[in-house]
């Protein structure tokens, strides 16, 4: 029975737009595998929305420095929303 994907989320720097974008991948990226399109990886994160915290709120924010402070924070977020 072949074995089924884990894709994981990860914030990568791009470094032709410069700015922090979230994509899906089922290894750890790699300098081989990803240095043509980012300059710097967070994560893996958990949740997406994590890593869509990351992306938007992470820039010079001392305040989410790791994955785990970003994950907390779409926790937090997603409860004032509903």
């Amino acid at each position: 029975m072949p074995t089924k994907l884990r894709y994981k989320y990860y914030v990568g720097s791009d470094s032709r737009k410069n700015r922090w974008e979230v994509f899906r991948s089922a290894s750890a990226p790699t300098e081989k595998s990803h240095g043509d399109r980012y300059r710097a990886v967070i994560g893996p994160f958990r949740t997406k929305a994590g890593a869509d915290v990351m992306a938007k709120y992470g820039r010079n924010n001392p305040h989410l420095l790791t994955v785990s402070e970003a994950e907390k924070m779409a926790k937090r977020l997603k409860g004032e929303k509903g």
